[in-house]
């Protein structure tokens, strides 16, 4: 028991000097299509079982209205819920997958470009995509962000500070964007 705490220790970032700033997914706007599609199908599956006959007709009716559900509500949130993007002080993680799981990270000290990338629609509900250049063919794009230009900020003066503090942010100055306090789990840029 005693060797658990040890290996729990070594891997907790806090524990290397790193900072958790914030965690980030999709805007939640993703979520309402499938949400509406919920309410669309249990009101027609209970509007529509009164009329049917007993028997198959009932069962298929629920069977159908189950498969959608699933499929039409319940991956979508799943697949929302499993990509999340973590902003520490020394690197960029990005996690995607609801089956197979895939982990990027990028470390501030090698240097990425940071686009915005913005419709109307994200616009309109102050979102957008954030492209990381990296040099590499794909570049990691954070989709569908809220407040992505508080986030191209603060990655920018991230960088500028492993930079200027030789891969580690934080020594003597503020871990944080912006000189906010880092409190508990994460930073709220808003607050900037």
């Amino acid at each position: 028991m005693g060797r658990m705490g040890q290996t729990a220790e070594v891997r907790d970032p806090a524990a290397r000097g790193e900072v958790v700033l914030a965690r980030v997914r999709r805007h939640g706007r993703a979520l309402v299509l499938p949400a509406l599609l919920l309410i669309v199908v249990a009101g027609l599956t209970v509007y529509a079982l009164p009329w049917l006959d007993e028997g198959w007709p009932r069962l298929a009716t629920v069977i159908g209205a189950g498969l959608v559900v699933v499929l039409g509500c319940l991956l979508p949130y799943l697949g929302w819920l499993s990509s999340r993007t973590t902003i520490t002080t020394r690197r960029v993680i990005v996690r995607r997958g609801l089956f197979v799981r895939v982990r990027r990270e990028l470390a501030h000290r090698s240097g990425y470009d940071v686009q915005v990338r913005r419709g109307w629609i994200q616009r309109l509900w102050r979102s957008g995509d954030v492209l990381l250049e990296t040099g590499h063919e794909v570049p990691v794009v954070l989709r569908d962000v809220p407040g992505p230009t508080l986030v191209q900020a603060a990655l920018h003066e991230l960088m500028a500070d492993a930079h200027e503090l030789g891969g580690i942010a934080g020594n003597g100055r503020s871990a944080s964007p912006g000189g906010v306090a880092a409190t508990g789990d994460a930073v709220g840029w808003a607050l900037r």
